[in-house]
């Protein structure tokens, strides 16, 4: 069901005026905006760093490690889903190996920046893309299931924002998380990202069941490769301002290794390892049927 933002009453269609409290979203550069005037106001993420993502992203070892894990989560938690909303899906990467997988799936993607929807409608012509608050997401039971890859821990209200995805979930249906984990991993990279945070799985856990979600699975990844992670990050080298993607751009010799690392770990974690320390952490929920 689509909710006001605002008030979260119930609306007739996405361009409806709310007949409670009058609001109604605009169109930002040719997309539903349900919060464009946080487009001038937001000092997280920067929209300059799509561009350099988008550049990285199809190559790169770390994203197609990630698309791997997430449709495996997806293909062994939620077979018959037909519905999926991705909060913050940047440049569409993650749905377009979603789309892939899952022909005929309906796919929403949102995003604070239009900067990032334009290149995620190059990927995905035929998802549904808007521009909204992830504190503020105007649905109410409408997905089957629900994701932030990489997302929550650049919002100061990270619990506000699965309490919003645990209301976007219909009944039965599940959620995928993915962040950045371990403190003592903090650095410069983490800075240039505009990350707020890094977590445990302790805190990460216990905000996903404070959320009103049950915890089905969760593991670390880039369990492998976590000593030269923590080795690039302390080596002195401060990186730019498109930030987490001057980490990621690598000879290709290096990028094949960290691939095939990253193969063996994936391999594991289908064969049920749940890796207790790695750079990131995905977590399973799922949403009671009451």
């Amino acid at each position: 069901m689509l909710i006001c933002p605002e008030c979260r009453h119930p609306l007739a269609a996405s361009h409806a005026i709310c007949p409670s409290c009058g609001f109604s979203p605009e169109t930002l550069d040719g997309f539903i905006a349900w919060a464009p005037n946080l487009t001038k106001n937001y000092e997280g993420f920067p929209p300059e760093s799509f561009a350099g993502l988008a550049a990285v992203e199809a190559e790169n070892f770390w994203f197609r490690s990630r698309n791997r894990l997430i449709v495996h989560a997806l293909e062994t938690n939620f077979p018959g889903f037909r519905s999926l909303l991705e909060v913050g899906c940047g440049t569409g990467f993650v749905l377009s190996g979603i789309a892939e997988r899952f022909p005929g799936v309906r796919l929403v993607g949102s995003e604070i920046f239009t900067a990032g929807l334009v290149h995620a409608a190059q990927r995905l012509p035929a998802a549904e893309l808007i521009q909204m608050d992830a504190r503020r997401l105007p649905y109410d039971g409408e997905f089957d299931v629900v994701a932030a890859f990489d997302v929550i821990e650049h919002i100061k209200e990270d619990e506000q924002v699965l309490a919003n995805l645990h209301r976007a979930t219909r009944p039965g249906g599940g959620c995928l998380i993915t962040v950045p984990q371990h403190r003592w991993l903090w650095s410069a990279v983490d800075e240039a990202a505009c990350h707020e945070r890094r977590y445990t799985a302790e805190e990460l856990h216990r905000k996903i069941r404070n959320a009103g979600f049950s915890i089905v699975t969760s593991t670390s990844f880039v369990s492998l490769l976590l000593p030269a992670m923590f080795l690039s990050r302390f080596a002195g080298k401060r990186p730019g301002q498109a930030g987490a993607a001057d980490e990621l751009r690598l000879p290709s010799a290096v990028n094949r290794l960290f691939m095939g690392l990253m193969n063996l770990e994936a391999a594991a974690i289908r064969a049920g390892v749940r890796w207790p320390f790695g750079g990131s952490r995905l977590v399973v929920a799922s949403r009671s049927l009451n």
